[in-house]
């Protein structure tokens, strides 16, 4: 954004540094009491902020504690500007947090040089934060089936280059993983990597999300929305922008996305000069793009710009050999997350997961071993019997067959097998305890088991 905001009481000083800032192509922005500049700063993004020491209303360095006490992880960098420098208050200006000090009357050539490396230091610090932040997300592209053996050979070849990627599948396959995946092999690894979900966006909101706005645009917004914003397009400048659900993006959307692939710039709304980036796009859907682009709810000329390498990260159920190995991939990470790290799970338990059909894909599969982590908070081994109704045993391939019942009779017999297996497992196998369990005599219970094809051990 290269946004400044200059703080002096000398109205000659702000017309003097917004003129040559400007011809320099900065945003510049004046104020001339530090009361004024703080509210400017709690209400906008600023790059840097070039302060005064003496201003009209309270001392400058007072100014800059303040500043640096802001709750916000996007704070400007603050040069010290004075006509009055002592070692005393550059000393003091440093250990608040002031980035440089510059002593008027300003040399331009020193004050451009400070602003140039002033930006670069404010952009490797949130540059900096977001790799944190990656740093936290674990997760790997994990499976021996030979589908995933191929996706991880696809993405090792893939990475290094700056082609742009577009990866299909169903939601809840890990395609965000995938995008991660291909970010921390390529080239911009040491770069952010920005993740934007334009499914979760709504229409009016998608263009100032993607490119960012800046002050004016939005004036009939709610109150407390920043008078300017980076787009993701430009947080990702040097990186990688991952635009996941692309298929939900409307046409107008899309138009616009276009043009900025193609030309690598872009103008947020109320700028009046371009933004040029350098940005590698993946972008990932779960819909069918070339039968959207037939319905006409999908740009063709977008679909190849986008579809250089195409990547396909199957279902689930089509690689159920994965299963085992994710359900104690995660179990590990989540036991470590809830203080648990010792839990393991049963063979059993495993072989019952594998039956599951997984529609909600490998999300679903997540959600399930952190829900049984939750409500068997004293358990050391997952077993069979703490996993819910839905995916027990027979009641896997039961709930998968939901809509094929082909009378309330059947329906109600399959949840009764699933309803016994579950107290047979919480008994241990025990039928007698089973029928108590249940309220029914030990014959009965017999019967019921032979009728709903439940084996019985005699």
């Amino acid at each position: 954004m290269n946004h400044v905001l200059i703080v002096d009481d000398e109205a000659e000083i702000r017309d003097s540094l917004e003129s040559i800032l400007t011809e320099e192509g900065y945003t510049v922005t004046t104020a001339a009491r530090a009361g004024e500049a703080l509210t400017l700063i709690a209400d906008a993004s600023y790059d840097v902020v070039l302060l005064d020491i003496w201003l009209p209303d309270r001392d400058g360095l007072d100014a800059l504690a303040d500043i640096r006490q802001m709750d916000s992880a996007h704070l400007p960098e603050v040069v010290i500007i004075s006509g009055h420098g002592t070692i005393e208050a550059a000393v003091r200006a440093t250990k608040l947090g002031a980035y440089d000090f510059l002593e008027k009357p300003l040399s331009l050539d020193r004050t451009l040089l400070v602003l140039r490396n002033a930006m670069n230091a404010r952009r490797l610090r949130e540059d900096n934060q977001e790799l944190v932040r990656q740093l936290n997300f674990r997760g790997s592209v994990t499976g021996n089936s030979v589908a995933m053996k191929a996706l991880r050979q696809q993405i090792k070849l893939m990475a290094p280059t700056n082609g742009r990627v577009l990866i299909f599948g169903e939601s809840g396959t890990g395609k965000e993983l995938i995008g991660r995946a291909m970010h921390a092999e390529s080239l911009r690894r040491d770069r952010v990597f920005v993740e934007l979900n334009c499914a979760a966006i709504p229409e009016d909101h998608i263009e100032t999300e993607l490119f960012g706005y800046r002050r004016g645009a939005m004036q009939s917004a709610p109150a407390g929305t920043p008078a300017e914003k980076r787009g993701t397009f430009e947080r990702a400048d040097g990186g990688t922008l991952f635009l996941d659900e692309v298929g939900d993006m409307s046409l107008k959307t899309q138009a616009k996305v276009l043009r900025a692939l193609d030309e690598q710039r872009f103008l947020p709304v109320g700028a009046s000069h371009p933004v040029h980036v350098d940005v590698r796009v993946i972008a990932a859907t779960n819909k069918d793009l070339e039968e959207e682009i037939a319905r006409g709810n999908f740009r063709e000329d977008l679909f190849y710009r986008l579809n250089v390498i195409p990547f396909f990260v199957p279902p689930l159920r089509d690689r159920k050999e994965d299963i085992p190995l994710l359900a104690k991939e995660f179990l590990q990470e989540l036991g470590q997350q809830y203080g648990r790290p010792h839990v393991e799970m049963h063979s059993d338990t495993l072989e019952v997961l594998r039956q599951y059909n997984w529609p909600g894909n490998v999300r679903e599969l997540r959600n399930l071993v952190e829900r049984v982590l939750i409500l068997n908070p004293k358990t050391q081994r997952i077993e069979r019997k703490h996993l819910p109704p839905l995916t027990n045993r027979d009641g896997a391939r039961a709930s998968s067959r939901t809509e094929e019942f082909s009378s309330l009779t059947e329906a109600r017999e399959a949840y009764e097998r699933d309803y016994i297996l579950k107290k047979l497992d919480e008994c241990h196998g025990n039928v007698s305890r089973t029928a108590e369990a249940l309220g029914l005599e030990r014959s009965h219970l017999y019967r019921k088991m032979r009728a709903l094809g439940v084996a019985v051990k005699e």
